[in-house]
């Protein structure tokens, strides 16, 4: 164990809270829920109620290195966020921006091959059948309109 407390530590590509437990402070990076990070904190043979700030370099190589390959190193590929992935074809678990990358070109995909999916995430829609008449009024609204249905009413009373 390190002698001085580290209130920031910088962990694969991103800066987390020290201060926080191990488990709590491991879900700070992207891809990472409170489950897969318990897991790794035991695989470590790490204590989950130790202080982040605390660990030695040791222990943060030991943690960084269960992380670049959860599934070889014992932990369940149900907890995976990526399985069957069609570029590897085996199980993987990304975080950080391989996660949001990856999301990316999925999405690119689904556009170019002009899937329904695609054509939802291409016109800024919901994707996974939700009503769009009254919810998801967020940035382009969906529904009418009350100045169109003035307009059309204008226009009727004129003829």
């Amino acid at each position: 164990m390190s002698k001085e407390f580290k209130y920031i530590v910088r962990f694969h590509g991103t800066t987390l809270d020290g201060t926080k437990t191990l488990t709590y402070a491991l879900r700070g990076l992207k891809g990472m829920g409170i489950r897969l990070a318990h897991s790794v904190v035991k695989k470590a043979d790490l204590d989950p109620s130790l202080r982040l700030g605390n660990l030695s370099d040791a222990d943060l190589k030991r943690l960084e290195d269960i992380l670049e390959n959860p599934a070889a190193r014992g932990v369940p590929s149900w907890m995976l966020n990526r399985r069957k992935d069609p570029q590897t074809g085996g199980d993987v678990h990304l975080l950080g921006s391989d996660l949001t990358l990856r999301w990316k070109d999925d999405i690119t995909l689904m556009r170019e091959i002009r899937s329904w999916k695609g054509e939802r995430h291409a016109r800024g829609l919901k994707v996974r059948g939700q009503k769009t008449k009254t919810a998801a009024r967020k940035g382009r609204s969906i529904g009418v309109s009350k100045k169109q249905l003035q307009k059309q009413q204008q226009s009727e009373q004129r003829t």
